[in-house]
């Protein structure tokens, strides 16, 4: 997908401008910095749509109780994202 990539290009960029200005890191090839940062963050930003797909699948699975429950799906959603997350080491 050409936002992620975009995202996590103009993400990858101000984090390794930052680091380089404040004199964080010691950067010798800023170009391949942004590279190894942007593949991170894609990296990051996949598991998590992931994790989201996995949240969605599983509410589907149990849709009939959440609907007789009349629980709120937002608040459903987030914890059974949280809940996944936790369960696979992942941050949110």
């Amino acid at each position: 997908m050409v936002k992620r990539e975009e995202l996590a290009g103009r993400m990858a960029e101000a984090v390794v401008k930052r680091l380089v200005g404040r004199k964080l890191a010691e950067v010798t090839d800023e170009k391949r910095a942004r590279e190894v940062v942007q593949r991170i963050l894609v990296e990051n930003l996949l598991a998590e749509e992931k994790l989201d797909a996995d949240a969605r699948t599983l509410m589907q699975d149990h849709a009939k109780e959440i609907k007789d429950s009349a629980s709120d799906y937002k608040r459903l959603f987030a914890l059974v994202k949280g809940k996944l997350a936790k369960e696979r080491g992942f941050t949110l």
